[in-house]
């Protein structure tokens, strides 16, 4: 039997829709954010020459990119609201899935960023250090200074097309039942008996952004080669 599609639901839901969209940006902006910063830590770490640093680091990334981001989640979501309760004595019953959907997505997010950033640095020629080095630089300086900008230009592409993947990958915090852009979809979608409709248009917008921004990656990428 064929779909009656009644798309009527959809101008009344645009204003949930619309605070479903906020909370998906602002986890894939605080996830992009702390998982550049501390993914770049890690590929320092990977790449230093002490080796406790370069085993935390390894091990770090194979664990998170071993395990489905949809597990961490739900590892996150039992685990950390009971950490914060323990150590911030909240009241029984405070609402942190959103910090325990920022965690989980920062850390997960971080170990991939580490990759991409560790394959960026190496890909700058070593003579790159060794000059630096031999100008006066410290080794810290020297990365900081003269290898990072260098590997930047590299990881660009890359860096922004694994924000899209995390944008898109926010849809999984369904798990924790945290009313995010597709969370919000299915939710309005069930009540008003238009799951198909609300689910498809859901699937819609998360193209238009997605291409957007992938044409975007494109256009930057041919300006870096050029």
């Amino acid at each position: 039997m064929a779909h009656d599609f009644d798309w009527s639901s959809i101008p009344s839901a645009l204003p949930f829709l619309a605070q479903g969209m906020l909370v998906t940006l602002e986890i894939t902006l605080v996830a992009l954010v702390v998982g550049l910063v501390w993914g770049t830590l890690l590929a320092l770490m990977r790449l230093s020459s002490v080796a406790p640093l370069r085993w935390f680091a390894a091990g770090y990334i194979n664990l998170f990119r071993a395990v489905p981001l949809v597990m961490v989640l739900l590892w996150f979501f039992l685990v950390i609201p009971q950490l914060l309760t323990a150590v911030f004595n909240l009241p029984p019953g405070t609402d942190v899935r959103m910090t325990s959907a920022l965690v989980g997505f920062a850390l997960f997010e971080s170990a991939y960023y580490a990759e991409i950033i560790r394959a960026g640095i190496q890909s700058v020629p070593k003579g790159q250090l060794s000059a630096a080095t031999a100008l006066g630089l410290s080794r810290a300086q020297a990365m900081r200074l003269v290898i990072l900008p260098q590997a930047l230009r590299n990881m660009v592409p890359l860096l922004l097309t694994q924000a899209i993947v995390l944008l898109q990958d926010t849809s999984l915090v369904y798990v924790s039942a945290l009313a995010d852009f597709f969370g919000t979809a299915y939710k309005v979608g069930d009540r008003d008996g238009r799951l198909v409709e609300l689910l498809l248009f859901a699937g819609a917008v998360y193209f238009v952004l997605c291409f957007a921004l992938s044409r975007v990656v494109q256009r930057l990428q041919r300006k870096l080669t050029a």
